[in-house]
């Protein structure tokens, strides 16, 4: 029989997007559980890179600091391109700023395992409330009247009590049985490249302690590479296979080829190697048909796999829930009607497919790390992402600019104004946007009002707010949940022009 709870969202796949999604709705009072089918957290690093967009999603959870601790140093952040590691004519690249901001964000990007990440957002995620099951299999999704029922099973087959919840969210990943069961198929690029990735410890440290580096490139055909864990016993080693002229499942269980693959590609011949565990996958370059179809969604691999030359795939699945938790939420409240999720597919559709784009062409040509890429991502009118340097814009769905703030503790950019919630801002006290926002807060949850500079909260850099938003004095920004421009507003008639505003982003567009 069905849970007699019936849950808002039912989260499938408690990966980085899951669980990302899980402390979302939880800042904004979704009840929601989340479903694993495997029976704990990722033992395998896989994704890595964590950008600057994404260190901002998580430093508005209270995230940052925890994530920061467990992952690379700063200086660590670069690429490393030689025969072998221990070749004396290497090279090394990467973004000087890296681990530094560039005064475009508070939160640069940094290297963290997803081994590493995981367990840092389940704990969080737990602690805000997050009802979080290993375990437990999604077999199948019958649509109910106003919700959606989940056919349950363990690992092993047997079948669970069915769950009832009014919105499912597939973060299941590329095989995602959500996005199966919902008949949403795939389109683009299969099989761009295969690989065997190798988890193993050694003793490298001291052996790259010159050139530390996030990923180690190898300079020859089919050398592969190497991917730095900790940098110094925790490593991966990326090795191209062809899955049609090799026998994959035997090369993966001959520890001793391995050891012997390691050690030619390291340059180290008596190198003392410990194989933990191997994973065959696969590059593609695919996107969804659908992001929605009625009350189910799709994020992260469910929705696009990314080729991971650049390291976007992770931050786009992070990006696409932000968007999507507050807009279930205004669903929920009944402020919105079910309608306003399809803004959430027309939003973070053209953003997925421009990245894949970008992805698929480094995956052919020499890259470099672009930290700040997704700090273009548009929701307005024009392209969803432009592939160039980032400029700090105010325009409608642009990311609020980050101006550096000091003064009143925690408040130490102007992206820490927003809190999760709509916001109106402007430059100084204004009593007339004050009484606009507390006038509607009580037909739109959370709403708040944010002046940027106050008697105990000024810029670092004296008016540098002005000077890169051209912002007018008695105009107001009424900023979105995720931190995106909804609207920029005159003064005149603040709580009509407020409303209007308020109304337009809850309804959907034609």
């Amino acid at each position: 029989m069905l849970e007699s709870f019936l849950f808002d969202v039912a989260i499938v796949g408690a990966g980085p997007v899951g669980l990302t999604l899980s402390n979302l709705l939880s800042r904004h009072g979704v009840s929601h559980v989340v479903l694993e089918a495997h029976p704990g957290l990722s033992l395998h690093p896989k994704a890595r890179g964590i950008s600057a967009r994404s260190m901002e999603i998580f430093r508005s959870l209270g995230l940052e600091p925890d994530i920061r601790a467990a992952g690379l140093p700063a200086a660590h952040v670069r690429f490393y391109r030689g025969r072998d590691l221990v070749d004396s004519d290497f090279t090394r690249t990467g973004p000087d700023s890296a681990g530094t901001s560039t005064g475009n964000t508070p939160s640069p990007g940094i290297i963290c395992s997803q081994d590493s990440l995981e367990p840092v957002l389940l704990a969080h995620a737990r602690c805000a409330g997050g009802d979080i099951r290993f375990g437990v299999r999604v077999v199948g999704l019958q649509p109910a009247e106003d919700a959606v029922d989940l056919c349950l099973a363990t690992r092993a087959g047997d079948a669970l009590s069915p769950l009832r919840a009014r919105f499912v969210v597939g973060c299941d990943g590329g095989d995602s049985t959500v996005r199966e069961s919902s008949a949403i198929g795939m389109t683009g690029e299969v099989g761009l490249a295969h690989y065997l990735s190798v988890r193993f410890r050694a003793p490298l440290g001291p052996v790259v302690a010159d050139r530390a580096s996030a990923s180690y490139f190898l300079t020859g055909e089919g050398r592969g590479g190497f991917l730095a864990i900790d940098n110094d016993t925790r490593w991966i080693y990326q090795y191209p296979v062809d899955p049609q002229s090799i026998d994959v499942r035997q090369l993966r269980a001959d520890a001793p080829a391995l050891i012997g693959l390691i050690r030619a590609a390291s340059g180290i011949s008596d190198l003392d190697v410990t194989i933990e565990d191997t994973m065959l996958w696969r590059m593609d370059a695919r996107q969804a048909d659908a992001y929605r179809r009625d009350r189910v969604l799709l994020a992260g691999d469910a929705a696009h796999l990314t080729p991971p030359t650049g390291g976007h795939g992770m931050n786009v699945g992070i990006g696409d829930v932000d968007t999507l938790a507050w807009q279930l939420a205004a669903v929920v409240r009944g402020e919105a009607g079910d309608p306003l999720l399809d803004r959430y597919a027309r939003e973070r559709k053209p953003v997925g497919a421009r990245v894949i784009e970008i992805s698929t062409q480094n995956s052919r040509q020499s890259y470099a790390m672009d930290d700040e890429l997704l700090l273009n991502t548009n929701y307005g009118s024009g392209e969803a992402l432009r592939a160039e340097p980032y400029a700090p814009s105010i325009a409608v769905g642009r990311r609020l600019p980050h101006v550096a703030l000091t003064g009143a503790a925690g408040r130490s950019s102007t992206l820490d104004l927003v809190e999760g919630r709509f916001t109106v801002l402007t430059t100084h006290e204004d009593p007339a946007w004050s009484r606009a926002a507390a006038a509607l807060a009580g037909e739109y949850a959370g709403l708040q009002y944010a002046p940027i500079l106050t008697a105990d909260r000024v810029e670092v850099v004296p008016g540098s707010w002005s000077a890169a938003t051209l912002f007018e004095e008695g105009e107001a920004l009424l900023v979105r949940p995720d931190g995106h421009v909804a609207n920029r507003l005159p003064r005149a008639r603040a709580t009509t022009m407020l409303r209007a505003a308020l109304q337009q982003v809850h309804l959907p567009e034609g």
